[in-house]
């Protein structure tokens, strides 16, 4: 039988400490479960399933990124401050994806925090203005609720409106690494060369891993 014997909060130094150079960590809640044998398995924080809509009109869900790593953003298109940066460096890092035919492994999830403003009609101008592959990079809008609550309780960063950030809504700029199996690996600072070329780097260990 098994049993429930400890809740971790957050992947500690010490927990990251015990995985090599070429296994990346974990990060978010996590159970210790005491198993037949004696020892203990770890049960690793995964992020919850979703549905939105993407620029095309589409539904894209889970289920359409099973096994796929997930490189995950929130912006708006109206945004005046950190968005842009962050859209060139994912533009950029696309690019290398496909230089090393990586594109069906990783699929790219931008969701807006203007769902008012941005309908698929409006992201796909934006995507298009990009060069935005629609092949594994999606722009997704639906319910704000469901947004806000997607980036808090399920990527565990910030996005909500506010009178005081630019352009009326507050969003991180880190881009969140998640595995196949929808466990978070990394956050990186979407802003940053050296940030996304570290992020483009763990992709690669993670495919190594599988």
């Amino acid at each position: 039988m098994v049993l429930l014997i400890v809740m971790g909060m957050m992947a500690s130094c010490n927990e990251s400490k015990k995985h090599s150079q070429n296994k990346l960590p974990y990060y978010g809640p996590f159970e210790l479960l005491k198993n037949t044998s004696g020892g203990s398995d770890t049960i690793w924080y995964t992020v919850p399933k979703f549905s939105f809509i993407n620029q095309d009109k589409k539904e894209v869900s889970n289920h359409h990124t099973d096994g796929k790593i997930m490189v995950v953003e929130f912006f708006f298109t109206t945004c005046p401050s950190i968005c842009p940066m962050i859209t060139s460096q994912l533009s950029r890092l696309q690019v290398l994806m496909a230089t090393e035919g990586l594109s069906d492994k990783v699929t790219i999830l931008s969701h807006t925090v203007d769902p008012s403003t941005d309908t698929p009609d409006v992201m796909k101008a934006y995507a298009n203005a990009l060069g935005a592959d629609d092949k594994n990079w999606h722009f997704l809008t639906g319910r704000a609720e469901d947004l806000y609550y997607h980036a808090a309780k399920g990527y565990m960063v910030p996005a909500f409106p506010s009178d005081t950030a630019a352009g009326g809504f507050f969003h991180t700029d880190q881009l969140t690494l998640v595995d196949g199996e929808r466990h978070i690996r990394g956050y990186y600072d979407g802003t940053s060369t050296s940030e996304v070329d570290s992020l483009y780097n763990d992709i690669k260990k993670l495919l190594n891993e599988h």
